[in-house]
């Protein structure tokens, strides 16, 4: 698909969702038809956990944590979703971190179906007891280390940490196009830089970037700590909304994902794709300094509307739901079984520049690891 095919079509589904989800009221146990009047049965699940499920007991809508418009394309497939079993769902405007401090909070009377968001804040979840098991259909194409055996966290996609920025602006500049992190220390860059917390998921695998390639590791932070203290003082702000002043001009410079500038390039009408570049970093020395953050889902115990969330579940992760993840240059776990877009970096690029963690020591530190970097540097 060419990128102005995917332009047109994206914007479509995002405008069908946003009619489709203005008038609907707020969750209930209030069940519809499955969209048609019927009541039909549906199949759902992998080995012990295969089920029926009627579409009489799907609710007039399902709340599942961070599946929102601007994030991974999910307009698409949240269009896609109701106009199969006839159920829309909440667009919820949540980073992983917040989902969980939401869960918390409502841990006695759950009122969303699912977690999706970063898989080591759903392993977090699940460690604390807030996740049941249920392994949706094509739970066995999931690599082995990116599911739980019981079911309660499964990887539907992964996302690489890269820096997207304004060649316009960087050409008017006489600034070079950045390889390192240390490129971004340039007066002129980080003086509108713009990054988000550690508390989010993609401010966490930033840091974790930068500290991999300053020579840092799970035990010592103090890279990334120098790092952020330098940057902030250069100017850079941590926030959660600039992508819309970034097509304006007044950022020149963002760190988010691969798929965030990517997906601004070749699907936002507000800016001439030629206007954005996308690079992952290393180090100065050649170390890896993109780091791959897995994401996923996993059902909530006790919560509401587990037939639906299971048959969304189930949806995400068939071969329509996982290529709608490329058309917002998501890399979907299935990636391997689909045909990947002429528009993502080289692989080499990946291969270069990506790195990953142990994962367990990663749960276990991240808490802790959030709060020694904002506490050392004032976030």
């Amino acid at each position: 698909m060419d990128p102005l095919t995917r332009r047109k079509l994206l914007g479509t589904a995002g405008a069908a969702v946003a009619g489709g989800l203005a008038g609907c009221s707020q969750i209930t146990g209030q069940t519809n038809n499955g969209g048609g009047g019927n009541d039909e049965t549906y199949e759902a699940g992998y080995g012990d956990f295969q089920t029926t499920i009627r579409s009489a007991d799907l609710p007039e809508k399902l709340y599942v944590y961070c599946v929102q418009s601007g994030w991974s394309n999910w307009p698409s497939l949240m269009d896609a979703f109701e106009s199969k079993y006839g159920v829309p769902l909440n667009d919820d405007d949540r980073s992983s971190g917040e989902a969980l401090k939401h869960m918390r909070s409502h841990a006695q009377n759950a009122d969303h179906s699912a977690y999706n968001g970063g898989y080591t804040y759903g392993i977090i979840a699940m460690n604390e007891g807030f996740t049941t098991g249920y392994k949706p259909a094509n739970w066995d194409k999931v690599p082995e280390k990116l599911k739980t055996d019981n079911g309660h966290m499964t990887a539907t996609r992964r996302m690489t940490t890269a820096v997207t920025y304004r060649k316009d602006i960087y050409e008017e500049r006489g600034l070079k196009e950045p390889e390192t992190w240390d490129d971004l220390l340039h007066p002129d860059i980080v003086q509108d830089l713009a990054l988000q917390t550690p508390t989010a998921a993609v401010g966490l695998a930033t840091a974790l970037s930068v500290n991999n390639a300053r020579g840092g590791s799970l035990d010592d932070l103090q890279p990334v700590i120098d790092y952020y203290k330098e940057i902030k003082s250069g100017g850079a702000e941590f926030t959660d909304n600039f992508l819309a002043q970034f097509t304006k001009g007044e950022y020149a410079t963002f760190l988010r994902y691969d798929y965030s500038g990517l997906n601004l390039k070749y699907n936002n009408d507000d800016i001439d794709e030629e206007k954005v570049g996308v690079a992952l970093l290393k180090g100065t020395d050649g170390s890896k300094g993109a780091f791959n953050q897995p994401y996923g889902f996993g059902m909530l115990k006790g919560a509401p509307n587990p037939e639906a969330c299971k048959l969304f579940m189930d949806y995400v992760l068939s071969k329509e739901g996982q290529r709608k993840f490329l058309d917002a240059y998501v890399r979907p776990i299935r990636a391997p079984e689909l045909e990947m877009p002429d528009e993502f970096p080289d692989q080499s690029t990946y291969d270069e520049t990506e790195f990953q963690v142990d994962y367990t020591t990663l749960v276990e530190k991240q808490e802790s690891l959030i709060n020694e970097i904002e506490r050392a540097v004032g976030l």
